[in-house]
């Protein structure tokens, strides 16, 4: 019982983060990074895994940005919130993607998107995932082209950090 309440207790925590950033705005990256510092210590002071009693696998990479500013963002918040995570890094090939998550079978694959010449990749990579593998995807591309992800395949495009929370504490994970 006290266990159920340790998780209630984080997820209430966790949505609580998430809303109030959609309701009122992200902070800047270094208060995004605070945060995550802070759920990690909380999951760790609560004695939780985080969301999920099991914790689910996100394998994360970009197609098509060397940078990965909001990747690093994501893969902060995903450990903070209890993920394992495989990061595979920056400017990958559809084919490295896929079979990474052939090889590990995770839950999510995390991506960022900045172009829109990548509509076939992304297409090639979301027909050639494990069933079980849901995408979320995040970048600038997503805004003007709301069908951009649905005619890709991607299960969900996050905004920013905060749609990315909500998107996680709503999704049930089966293992």
């Amino acid at each position: 019982m006290a266990m159920d309440h340790a998780y209630k207790a984080f997820r209430t925590a966790v949505g609580s983060l998430a809303y109030q950033w959609i309701a009122k705005g992200l902070p800047s990256r270094q208060g995004l990074d605070e945060a995550a510092d802070y759920l990690e210590c909380l999951r760790e002071r609560l004695k939780v895994n985080g969301l999920w009693v099991h914790p689910p696998l996100m394998v994360t990479a970009t197609l098509d940005d060397d940078l990965g500013q909001g990747l690093a963002i994501i893969e902060k918040q995903a450990v903070a919130v209890g993920m394992c995570l495989i990061p595979l890094g920056l400017m990958q090939t559809p084919e490295d993607i896929t079979d990474a998550c052939r090889c590990h079978q995770p839950e999510f694959l995390g991506l960022t998107v900045l172009q829109f010449d990548t509509e076939d990749d992304l297409t090639c990579i979301t027909n050639h995932l494990p069933r079980k593998t849901r995408v979320v995807a995040g970048g600038p591309l997503f805004a003007p082209d709301p069908g951009f992800a649905g005619r890709t395949g991607i299960h969900y495009a996050a905004k920013n950090a905060a749609y990315f929370l909500r998107y996680m504490l709503n999704t049930p994970v089966n293992r």
